[in-house]
């Protein structure tokens, strides 16, 4: 059996297989394969070359006619054209391979030769069209990441829309910066100070409190009598107030405590009017985002009473318009 009619055998009953396995975008792709099947390889040959200087075709479609090609040729025996075509097939595609089980033995060892000779080339071909895929691989995702981006700026030009910004503008009482216990910290919204200089000075003042009625608590009254110097005969009574000698010690202690907590007192009480003072201000700006509150339906007339609307509306030959009562 000659080598051309073994290689027709092995086409008609194993590409059939392949045929329907794959499909290509382009009906003229289609057509030469199935032309291929049918073994009309100088036709195959023809149309493949000349689909392919016309250009404007998919690389799988470009791979797919050079394959057809490069078989064509190869089965009528051009050896010359078979490479030419199945050298620019492994350009576009380095690792592409025949299947054993669909193109017969000699083809597949000849264009595995192919590959040994064009090995430094191919392996070029590969480093290149690995960074060709790492670039697009970029590219894909920094257009994802703008998408991502673009869709973050809509949904906050969106929610922005549906907001309003309210600007509340307080007035500052200057007398209240004078009030003890924090207030014009509190009146500042310098909560925390506040806070600090109203316990401070409520425990002194508290402490000079307890301190001032503990002091009182040390006297004693005793009624003394004495002569009256008008009335020789007559004696005149005099009330004294006066704290026990053996008290000197608690009268000491409370009286430095009293007077030690009042100066105390009044220092902080003067630190917080200080404060308050240097950080005045007569108006205070606050800007806070709201939702923008929804429109009020129009108000619907009350039965029995005449209402108008007017409208406008499109035509074939411009604009029209309408006016419509309501009872």
């Amino acid at each position: 059996m000659s080598r051309g009619l073994l290689l027709l055998l092995w086409t008609l009953t194993l590409a059939p297989a392949a045929a329907g396995a794959q499909d290509s975008g382009d009906p003229e792709v289609a057509a030469l394969r199935a032309s291929f099947e049918y073994g009309k390889y100088a036709e195959v040959l023809d149309r493949a070359g000349a689909r392919i200087d016309r250009g404007d075709l998919s690389e799988d479609d470009l791979v797919e006619l050079h394959k057809l090609a490069g078989l064509a040729a190869f089965n009528l025996g051009r050896t010359e054209d078979a490479t030419r075509h199945l050298r620019a097939l492994l350009r576009l595609d380095p690792d592409y391979g025949l299947d054993p089980f669909v193109v017969p033995p000699p083809a597949v060892a000849f264009l595995d030769s192919l590959k040994v000779e064009m090995s430094s080339e191919l392996e070029f071909l590969r480093q290149e069209r690995r960074l060709r895929q790492e670039r697009e691989k970029a590219a894909a995702e920094r257009r994802e990441r703008e998408r991502l981006e673009a869709e973050v700026q809509r949904r906050r030009a969106e929610e922005m829309a549906r907001q309003v910004t309210v600007r509340t503008v307080e007035k500052r009482n200057f007398l209240v910066n004078f009030v003890p216990f924090g207030a014009g910290q509190f009146q500042q919204g310098r909560n925390s100070l506040g806070i600090v200089f109203a316990a401070t000075e409520g425990a002194l003042a508290v402490t000079s409190i307890i301190s001032f009625f503990a002091y009182e608590s040390l006297f004693e009254e005793q009624t003394v009598l004495m002569d009256n110097v008008l009335d020789p005969d007559g004696q005149a009574s005099i009330r004294v107030r006066y704290i026990p000698t053996n008290r000197r010690k608690q009268r000491d202690t409370w009286q430095l405590l009293k007077l030690s907590s009042a100066a105390g007192f009044y220092t902080i009480y003067a630190l917080g009017v200080v404060d308050a003072l240097y950080h005045h201000e007569d108006h205070v700006i606050r800007t806070t985002v709201e939702p923008r509150p929804d429109a009020p339906a129009p108000a619907s007339a009350p039965p029995g009473t005449l209402s108008t609307r007017v409208g406008l509306y499109r035509t074939s030959g411009g604009l029209g318009a309408g006016l419509t009562l309501f009872f």
